[in-house]
């Protein structure tokens, strides 16, 4: 028995082990997060892309059709917001798979 204003310890000890066990949760769902992908286009479908889960540009697509020398602003604008579309699509699948493991709990810096 815990000395009188210790009691709270052994509540302490059981908060700590679902910490553990919640880190452990975290660090096997970036693996398996980094499996994930995500595409996004733009400019109607001419220009495509895929990410991982892990942030990394697996492909660019883009459609002859709109390779035009004179117009490479377009295009590179076209590339631009196909990527930023990817990537946010991408950090609210990663969003919405932390909520799953901490029970909708915000825990600032795990994303």
């Amino acid at each position: 028995m815990l000395p009188k204003g210790l009691g709270s310890l052994g509540n302490l000890g059981g908060m700590m082990k679902q910490a553990m066990e919640m880190k452990s949760k975290i660090e096997e769902m970036k693996e398996q997060l980094g499996a994930l992908s995500a595409e996004a286009t733009s400019g109607g479908g001419m220009v495509s892309v895929e990410m991982s889960g892990k942030f990394e540009l697996l492909r660019v697509t883009i459609d002859p059709e709109i390779v035009n020398p004179e117009e490479i602003e377009m295009l590179e604008t076209l590339v631009q917001a196909a990527v930023n579309e990817c990537a946010h699509k991408i950090q609210e699948l990663i969003q919405e798979k932390m909520r799953e493991i901490t029970g909708g709990l915000d825990i600032p810096g795990i994303t």
